[in-house]
């Protein structure tokens, strides 16, 4: 039997958990290392790639880094996330603020001090990137529009880390980009459509809450329709293998999407939508591999000889 001390401690550790949502960062360094391999550095074998140290620290770095954006974000919403979320709250709630912010500013210490193993310009690029968090986390995430375009800016970054280690500025990169930037867009404000009644409760300024629901669901359209043109390019101008079938299958399912939302007007409903582009980021993630497969064994360079 485990005493009730271990319990505590396993709770909390199961707590923190939670608040760095552990179940997202894998996927973000998975999505890294295939951006490297197949997107970023394609005439590189694949195992050269993952034996890479200082692209190792990179993705480390980016994933501590969004570990204590999840922590700083939590601080300031554990108000808020007991409307939107009273379950996870609960949970969350195991660990004291005070012990949030410690492990916030550790964290955030070890992030700058392993980057000094790459180079100085990642030690800036990571405190940049901290530095924007918590400023959205404290003040942009409150006002309409620019904390949403800031949110996924902000969950992008880590992909913009990897290119500037490569140095690498293929034109399908940005398309790439793009689209994924526009998908995270489109679900920032379909989590303002969930979120609305903890955002109203505390003075939240979301384009639901300012401008109200049709409008947001106007935006949402706007946006699903821009989709459109970095799949053109990825799918018609870009090489993108196999993946173009990732792609089109995006395009129904997106329009699937519109007619649901369309049609929603509840919180279940909303987090339905949420998944449905929560399943569109994590499965594009895995069908980067569908660009060449070959490319894990040969490098592209080598097929084009």
């Amino acid at each position: 039997m485990l005493s009730r001390q271990t319990k505590i401690t396993l709770l909390k550790i199961v707590s923190m958990f939670s608040v760095v949502r552990g179940y997202n960062i894998p996927i973000i360094a998975l999505a890294q290392y295939l951006s490297a391999i197949f997107i970023m550095a394609p005439e590189k074998r694949a195992l050269s790639v993952l034996l890479d140290f200082n692209l190792f620290i990179i993705v480390i770095a980016s994933s501590l880094t969004i570990a204590s954006g999840y922590i700083i974000n939590n601080f300031y919403d554990s108000k808020k996330d007991l409307i939107n979320r009273p379950n996870k709250s609960k949970l969350d709630r195991l660990v004291s603020q005070r012990t949030k912010l410690q492990v916030y500013f550790t964290v955030n210490f070890i992030v700058a001090l392993i980057a000094f193993f790459v180079s100085f310009r990642a030690v800036l690029f990571f405190s940049v990137y901290i530095f924007l968090i918590w400023f959205y986390s404290h003040k942009l995430k409150k006002y309409p529009i620019i904390g949403n375009l800031t949110a996924s800016l902000l969950a992008v970054l880590p992909f913009f880390a990897i290119l500037l280690y490569y140095k690498n500025l293929y034109p399908e990169i940005f398309a790439h980009a793009t689209f994924l930037f526009l998908l995270l867009l489109i679900r920032e404000i379909i989590k303002d459509l969930e979120n609305i009644k903890g955002d109203i409760a505390n003075d939240y300024l979301t384009i639901p809450v300012k401008y109200g629901e049709v409008f947001a669901k106007k935006i949402i359209t706007t946006l699903t329709i821009l989709t459109i043109i970095p799949v053109y390019f990825l799918v018609d101008v870009y090489d993108v293998g196999y993946m173009d079938i990732y792609f089109y299958i995006s395009l129904i399912i997106l329009i699937f999407f519109l007619l649901l939302l369309w049609k929603s007007n509840s919180k279940p409903q909303y987090l339905q939508l949420h998944n449905i582009l929560k399943f569109l980021v994590v499965s594009g993630v895995f069908c980067i591999i569908l660009i060449n497969p070959e490319v894990l064994i040969h490098g592209r360079k080598l097929l084009r000889i």
